[in-house]
């Protein structure tokens, strides 16, 4: 799976989920077999050679129709802040389905 998060910065093991208007980079993470086998980064988040299935916002009141006009599953972190924390919650289906 292909999963697509909004960061405040390339630095992977320092870099946090932001709004998605103040992303300095897209990370689009590759999932498998319950373990993230890579990460990719982007200027926009529709650069990627190959297309995310997934985008995780950090909050319900987040600008997401663009995504869901792409057919992608739209996420929320609320208290998952790093790509660790995000891969983890995802794992164990703890992010939820955004809030209308």
């Amino acid at each position: 799976m292909l999963v697509l998060v909004p960061m405040n910065s390339e630095e992977v093991q320092e870099a946090e989920i932001t709004k998605v208007f103040e992303a300095k980079t897209w990370a689009q993470l590759r999932i498998e077999e319950g373990e993230l086998v890579e990460v990719l980064h982007n200027e926009k988040f529709d650069g990627f050679d190959n297309w995310s299935e997934a985008v995780v916002v950090s909050s319900d009141a987040e600008p997401v129709m663009q995504f869901m006009e792409m057919s992608m599953i739209v996420l929320v972190a609320h208290t998952q802040k790093s790509i660790d924390d995000i891969v983890e919650a995802y794992l164990f289906r703890e992010l939820h389905d955004i809030a209308y």
